[in-house]
């Protein structure tokens, strides 16, 4: 029976780092070295860890040598004392658990700005509403998991009283050429050139998920996602368009990159978690240098899933538009849940705004309110307090499940009734009551932008409920 025992005192005086070598040092040389002083034992021990690849393969001693070959993990990365400067936008009726996500967020290391929009509520990472802007860095959960959630408003030359008068043939256009769901697609599938993008061979993750894009191209998730024909009233005769002031048909759509961005979202948020460790509680917030390859990689999987989704909504639009027989007049499109190179106080940093839409100036957006309240077509005002964004839509008042336990199918009937909506599909979390009142958000954000005009929903098609995407 061996009497000699090496006790992780003097592995820590030699150099072993603490961890599971610990216990396979100490196993190996009471084993098989129990003859050996301890002086001798100790003098190979530390043979071994100055050269462990030496001995990776020797029988007794390789077990040791493997362990410390294996990378140790990386030491946490602290948040700064003090965060970054950032504004807060209608304080007054936003949830104290997204304030906190955008206090995390401010202080990251690689924080330049922050800005909260008044439709802000708590997510994963950054808020819902959240702005960020990042010093070469890019925060995959900054982003958000349905990468490019975009909206996209077509305004067409079809008399408004078809629409008021003639609404059954609309609703079935809407139900022929739209498809909505996890995991939705088409039978016959539409080419594209998203879809000859050199990322799909380029990128070893993407390649993997084409056949995933080329099947969902043309669909819409669930959750909050939608298709709808309303009235678009534009307001500014100094419009873009140079359009007469008034009522026009118009088709407006919200959903994203699907089941392609929600896997990209998830794979290198992981692997951000992996290389770049933060306290637990803003762990979410795990960021990629975008000097490193899997940075660039990130970055390139994120501006692919972002046109997608443009690609996406330009396919129901096409379909809709073809089938009633109508005319672009106008569309107004953005993103959100994406990051881009923009520049502030001189210097380019990287502005991730998850659940907010672009308002640089002279820059046009749709954002809207619910499925009973209107939507607003906007001009940004370039405001450098907001990181020259607004919100994304009227946002949450109450979670999913809250909605869904206090909200009846009698109260959303009615108030569909009184509004004048046809909705198909949809759920009770996604009744009216579920969202903040638009009026109130807009007002919050008025030195964001100004109002050019607004669309009120009349057919509404939605997934049959269940979990969102974004």
């Amino acid at each position: 029976m061996s009497s000699l025992k090496i006790n992780g005192k003097k592995l820590l005086e030699i150099g072993y780092p603490q961890s599971p070598v610990f216990r396979i040092a100490m196993d190996v040389i009471e084993k098989h070295y129990g003859h050996y002083t301890e002086e001798e034992a100790i003098a190979l021990l530390t043979k071994v860890l100055a050269d462990p690849a030496a001995y990776a393969d020797d029988a007794i001693l390789g077990e040791i040598a493997q362990e410390l070959l294996v990378p140790a993990a990386p030491a946490v990365i602290a948040l700064r004392e003090t965060p970054v400067p950032y504004s807060v936008y209608g304080e007054s009726y936003i949830e104290e658990g997204a304030v906190k996500q955008l206090n995390n967020a401010v202080r990251l290391p690689v924080a330049v700005a922050g800005s909260l929009m008044p439709d802000a509520h708590q997510g994963y990472g950054l808020p819902i509403g959240g702005v960020l802007a990042a010093d070469n860095a890019v925060i995959p959960y900054g982003v958000g998991v349905d990468i490019g959630c975009r909206m996209c408003l077509s305004v067409l030359d079809l008399p408004v009283q078809t629409l008021l008068m003639n609404e059954t043939s609309y609703t079935k256009q809407l139900m022929t050429f739209t498809k909505f769901g996890a995991g939705a697609e088409w039978k016959k599938r539409e080419a594209d050139p998203v879809l000859e993008r050199s990322e799909f061979k380029e990128i070893k993750f993407v390649r993997n998920l084409f056949d995933k894009a080329a099947g969902q191209l043309g669909t819409s998730g669930s959750g909050n996602h939608f298709v709808e024909w309303g009235i678009a009233t534009i307001t500014d005769p100094q419009n873009e368009w140079q359009l007469a002031p008034g009522e026009y048909v118009a088709l407006l759509s919200h959903s994203g990159s699907r089941g392609m961005g929600a896997q990209i979202a998830g794979h290198y948020t992981q692997l951000a978690k992996e290389i770049c460790p933060l306290p637990e509680h803003a762990k979410h917030l795990a960021y990629l240098d975008l000097d490193t390859e899997e940075g660039q990689e990130y970055w390139l999987a994120m501006n692919l899933a972002g046109d997608y989704a443009s690609a996406c909504h330009h396919l129901i639009h096409k379909r809709l538009i073809n089938a009633m027989g109508a005319t672009l007049l106008a569309r107004v499109e953005n993103h959100h849940n994406f990051a881009w190179k923009e520049m502030y106080q001189g210097k380019e940093v990287i502005v991730h705004r998850k659940g907010a839409t672009p308002a640089g100036k002279g820059v046009l957006g749709i954002i809207p309110g619910s499925m009973t309240a209107p939507g607003f077509i906007v001009r940004g005002k370039g405001e450098e307090g907001s990181l020259q964004s607004a919100s994304h839509g009227a946002g949450r008042l109450m979670s999913r499940t809250k909605a869904k336990s206090s909200i009846t199918n009698e109260v959303l009937k009615q108030q569909l009734l009184e509004h004048g909506v046809t909705l198909i599909g949809g759920g009770l979390d996604e009744a009216p009551g579920a969202y903040k009142n638009i009026d109130t958000v807009m007002a919050a954000q008025t030195a964001l932008v100004e109002v050019i005009g607004q669309f009120v929903p009349k057919v509404v098609r939605m997934a049959d409920g269940g979990p969102p995407e974004d």
